[in-house]
């Protein structure tokens, strides 16, 4: 079943990190809302197989008044076939979750969180410029539990100079403590046109150290993994039967629908684009236009992206599929670029699976690079 992604792109403030695309004011919420709404209409007859996730990222999709998300669901039932069991999810914040709010999302289809917790002290998140302290982190938790909101994800971040091997050992425990069944941790990485990249270039904020990053990544896995976690993707975690569908396909190349400003689609070997400009994106949807550029993927795209992903997961990379999929070259070509990787230990061939080991998750990235194959006729 295919998906659909809805980027929001409204937040409260700026984290320090992050460079997703947003905006703070929210003057033009309700144009955002009609915009996006005329997008799903102008894109129905892309998805034409019943929807299985629909997933509302952002930004912030919680800061959305209630009347907007009615109206953005409306538009998706009434264009779209839905699965009665689909997992609908919804970025929020610890600030939003206060009980007015749960109602609120209670009386929509939304059945699964994604909440930005990021850590559970206080100093911490005034670092990051997060809108919420450490008890909203925790209380929002509990408060959507008691609301019936049982699939519950959170986010944490690790790798940061003010973030103690001991206090995320407690960032951990907290988690585990809390019983929600799926935890995404992502090592802080610092991006170039954020306010903690001009930090740390102007020397007022101490550089993220590699080392603490992955000593933390290692001591994440081990502790998730006797809490009975799986570590299904490299930012994911979670208890079995809650690995979250929506990002499990995107991993696979199943076919989705991207929504909204910087949001980006995909079905076979077309991938969609969306302008990251919030009032470009409004002008041209202001004129029944889709405001996108296409991409074709040739072969060595959809090669590489698939090595990409599917390194990333517990399934690993199929040999079978890229023998099939792809043809001899790529084969003949993978199973010269993975010796290396076997033999250091970071790679294993398990039943025709090409698998991380514990260490060469470290090394997700470069490992996928370096199995990558470059069109030497169009470069």
């Amino acid at each position: 079943m295919a998906g659909i992604y809805i980027h929001i792109p409204f937040c409260k403030q700026a984290c320090t990190y992050c460079d997703f695309h947003f905006s703070t004011s929210l003057k033009y919420v309700d144009e955002m809302t009609d915009a996006i709404c005329k997008e799903i209409i102008l894109k129905k007859n892309r998805i034409t197989e019943q929807v299985g996730s629909i997933y509302l990222g952002g930004g912030t999709p919680s800061v959305l008044p209630k009347a907007s998300l009615d109206k953005i669901f409306n538009t998706l039932t009434t264009h779209f076939s839905i699965a009665a069991d689909a997992e609908i999810t919804i970025e929020t914040n610890p600030d939003d979750l206060d009980a007015k709010k749960i109602a609120e999302l209670r009386q929509l289809p939304v059945n699964r969180f994604s909440i930005g917790v990021q850590s559970f002290f206080n100093e911490d998140l005034v670092w990051m410029n997060r809108a919420h302290n450490a008890t909203e982190a925790e209380t929002c938790i509990k408060r959507s539990q008691d609301a019936g909101f049982e699939n519950l994800s959170i986010d944490l971040i690790y790798g940061y100079p003010l973030l103690t091997d001991e206090k995320w050992q407690q960032n951990i425990n907290k988690a585990i403590s809390l019983a929600t069944p799926h935890i995404s941790a992502y090592s802080l990485t610092v991006e170039p046109r954020t306010a903690l990249a001009a930090a740390i270039k102007k020397g007022k904020q101490i550089p993220v150290n590699d080392e603490q990053s992955a000593a933390q990544f290692i001591y994440l896995i081990d502790q998730l993994g006797r809490a009975g976690f799986d570590h299904y993707e490299i930012s994911n975690f979670s208890l079995p039967g809650s690995h979250a569908i929506h990002n499990t396909n995107y991993w696979r190349g199943v076919p989705y629908l991207g929504i909204g400003p910087s949001a980006h689609g995909f079905n076979s070997n077309i991938r969609y684009l969306n302008i990251a400009n919030n009032a470009k994106y409004l002008q041209q949807l202001a004129l029944n236009q889709l405001a996108e550029t296409t991409e074709e993927l040739n072969i060595y795209d959809r090669f590489n992206e698939y090595v990409m992903t599917s390194l990333r997961t517990m399934w690993g990379t199929d040999l079978h599929k890229i023998a099939n999929d792809f043809g001899k070259v790529f084969i003949s070509d993978t199973m010269k670029n993975i010796k290396p990787f076997i033999q250091r230990g970071w790679l294993n061939n398990e039943n025709d699976k090409l698998i991380l080991t514990q260490e060469g998750k470290l090394f997700a990235d470069y490992i996928a690079s370096e199995l990558f194959m470059i069109d030497e006729q169009s470069s």
